[in-house]
């Protein structure tokens, strides 16, 4: 257990048991919004054993539905920050994160930098670099009525559509979702220092939010290594990339 601001918080609600402890390094997958940590089932088998692939269980999802969502960046690092720690211990890790996940593994990985323990790699996927401003026709979905977002979600193609066609599910899903999309909408760059951790950006060429240069923009964040991957696609090209993504996510684990 670790003490965070007068509360104690238990290191297995924010992940699953360690089902690889000989590996090499852990590699820290934030999921998008709405999504839980099933998101990462099929990585473990594609990242082989030398990566032990820790999905993070965020609150308010999965099996901590009955959490309140947190709806701030900041505070949702604040939170996972000490866990995340203990459950690194001394070995190397890295962090992966997708759309709102990229965020919140930005966001980590400058208060671990400030403890003294950054990671050894971080790896953003299909999201603008914080520090720039959000583009036109940003800021309000969260703020949409439930049949818009779900136009929304569809046309993001990344929610299963058996889950956008099922009344009580999407009763559950959506005010999670809204409260992902709040996060990441009302995030503000606090002006952070460039982080001295390498960093590689992800994302596909069709996807909107990943205009002139939103994404190659992550490179003025670091003062280490940074390289950009574009894929075909749009928002979630990773589903049609899926074993090219994993390959570069555990080989940062590995390497700086």
């Amino acid at each position: 257990m670790t003490v965070t601001g007068g509360r104690t918080a238990r290191v297995g609600s924010w992940f699953g048991r360690d089902v690889t402890p000989a590996a090499a390094a852990q590699l820290f997958c934030l999921p998008h919004a709405g999504a839980g940590a099933s998101t990462y089932r099929q990585w473990q088998a594609l990242a082989g054993p030398e990566v032990a692939v820790v999905p993070v269980r965020l609150p308010a999802r999965e099996s901590r539905f009955g959490e309140p969502p947190i709806r701030s960046a900041a505070a949702m690092a604040d939170a996972l920050l000490h866990p995340l720690m203990d459950r690194a211990g001394e070995r190397r890790f890295a962090l992966f994160g997708h759309s709102m996940g990229a965020l919140l593994g930005y966001e980590l990985a400058q208060r671990l930098t400030r403890l003294g323990r950054p990671p050894a790699h971080l790896v953003v996927s299909g999201y603008a670099a914080p520090h720039l401003s959000s583009p036109s026709g940003e800021g309000t979905v969260h703020q949409l009525s439930d049949p818009d977002l779900v136009d929304h979600l569809k046309a993001l193609d990344g929610t299963a559509g058996e889950v956008l066609n099922e009344p009580k599910l999407l009763e559950l899903l959506l005010p999670v979702i809204r409260a992902d999309y709040e996060l990441c909408e009302t995030y503000r760059y606090p002006g952070h220092p460039p982080l001295p951790v390498p960093i590689t950006a992800l994302g596909g060429t069709e996807d909107p939010d990943l205009g002139e240069g939103r994404l190659q923009a992550w490179r003025e964040l670091t003062t280490a290594a940074f390289t950009v991957v574009p894929f075909t696609g749009g928002h979630f090209y990773l589903n049609e990339h899926l074993d090219e993504v994993v390959g570069i996510a555990r080989d940062a684990s590995l390497r700086n």
